[in-house]
């Protein structure tokens, strides 16, 4: 027996089951980041302003069958609301991305801190082991007078020896 299909007139819809259309919320919002950044532009002001400026010079220089937009301008009215009823939550979406992004970079240079700083506590361990070993090694100035020393011994045992081996030789030539 084959599965019911779901599309079929003859059948009633489940409740509740409404289908919208589906987006992708990752280019909706690449969309909307474009559109804030322009809207964030000198040239988009200049092209407003003279588009503005010409529905002015239009709807009142023009002749009177002509204008499309009398004098209160309603028409334009309509169409700067529409347009700040749209910018305004797409400049938010566009904020609140980039708020998810400056704190997933946060995050991440916090993590990267503490491994620095994790790295630096570590070779400062190492380098305080490497000075309290160094002091323990014999430096070259120590071993100077190390041998200095020793030497100053050889000569006197040489010199003791000297003398004993001399007065052993008067003893016998005496």
């Amino acid at each position: 027996m084959t599965e019911p299909r779901r599309d079929r007139l003859d059948q009633p819809r489940e409740p509740g089951r409404m289908h919208l259309p589906r987006f992708d919320p990752e280019a909706f919002g690449r969309w909307s980041e474009s559109i804030a950044r322009y809207m964030g532009t000198a040239k988009f002001i200049v092209y407003m302003t003279i588009v503005i400026g010409a529905w002015f010079a239009w709807n009142t220089l023009a002749p009177e069958r002509l204008r499309f937009d009398p004098y209160t301008f309603t028409f334009l009215t309509l169409i700067l609301s529409l347009q700040a009823s749209y910018a305004a939550p797409l400049i938010l979406l566009a904020q609140n991305r980039q708020a998810d992004r400056d704190r997933l970079t946060m995050e991440e240079d916090r993590r990267r801190a503490t491994l620095q700083k994790a790295d630096t506590e570590f070779l400062t361990r190492e380098i305080a082991s490497l000075r309290i070993a160094l002091g323990e090694v014999a430096t070259r100035d120590f071993l100077r007078s190390e041998l200095a020393r020793l030497a100053g011994e050889l000569d006197d045992a040489a010199l003791r020896r000297e003398k004993r081996a001399r007065m052993e030789w008067d003893e016998e030539h005496s």
